[in-house]
């Protein structure tokens, strides 16, 4: 039997590079709808006991667009707080009270990965739960990696940790396996972890990746499942990465 679902959806940045401070990155349209509605319309679609999007920049207008938008499902949706931006760990973090009691698993989203699809995130579910892992991340193969965080593989081809761009050596920066941002573990494991992640990198921030190193030194298992489709991982960092999602979009 499944154990019960709770998804964090990473809505709280300011997007510098969308060009528009007065405007939340996740509420920049694809098709004529805010980003957002896409992934918090897939949290729903796999069934999310609870649905917890990290609002920060800008975050009355992002409350105000699912409370209109989602009016049949705000028993499940219950927003956290990130008010400053200290990194993917630090927005994590400030869903302890929401989940302080609730025993499952948590998946993690981005609320600017608007193509996820929900063929791709229930077999990722999928694969977590059947090959008992104890976390699990979404990778894929890029031709072209840079700005990535890496997936590191053992001598065993299994997953041994993550390094983001900035902190990579020259020869993990050659590695083309890459994280993207997409998570399921445990939800007590997961702030257990939390407590071990510091700012020593080169951001200066929490970052959430670190918490595989916590669960690499208690030698738990550890699952990196490649995704076919890259555009389905893809983020929008600028509008011109929107626009080539919108062409995408259009082809599907």
């Amino acid at each position: 039997m499944s154990k019960k679902l709770a998804t964090i959806i990473l809505a709280a940045g300011k997007g510098k590079r969308m060009k528009n401070p007065e405007k939340s990155k996740v509420m920049f349209e694809l098709d004529g709808k805010p980003m957002i509605g896409y992934v918090i319309d897939l949290a729903l679609s796999i069934n999310s006991d609870l649905v917890i999007p990290i609002v920060g920049h800008q975050k009355q207008t992002v409350i105000n667009y699912v409370n209109d938008s989602f009016p049949g499902d705000l028993d499940k949706i219950t927003f956290a707080h990130q008010d400053q931006q200290l990194g993917t760990g630090h927005a994590v973090m400030q869903t302890k009270e929401i989940l302080n009691d609730f025993d499952g698993n948590v998946l993690i989203l981005s609320g600017d990965v608007p193509l996820l699809s929900v063929e791709t995130l229930q077999q990722f579910i999928d694969f977590h739960e059947l090959g008992n892992y104890r976390a699990s991340l979404i990778s894929a193969i890029l031709d072209e990696p840079t700005g990535y965080g890496r997936v590191i593989r053992d001598e065993n081809i299994d997953f041994s940790h993550i390094v983001e761009d900035k902190d990579a050596t020259d020869e993990e920066l050659r590695i083309n396996e890459i994280n993207s941002g997409i998570y399921l573990m445990d939800a007590k494991e997961m702030f257990e972890a939390l407590e071990t992640v510091n700012t020593e990198n080169a951001q200066g921030e929490y970052y959430l990746t670190d918490v595989f190193k916590f669960f690499s030194g208690k030698n738990m298992k550890i699952g990196a499942d490649p995704v076919y489709n890259q555009y389905e991982i893809t983020g929008v960092n600028t509008i011109e990465q929107l626009e080539e999602l919108e062409e995408i979009k259009k082809s599907l």
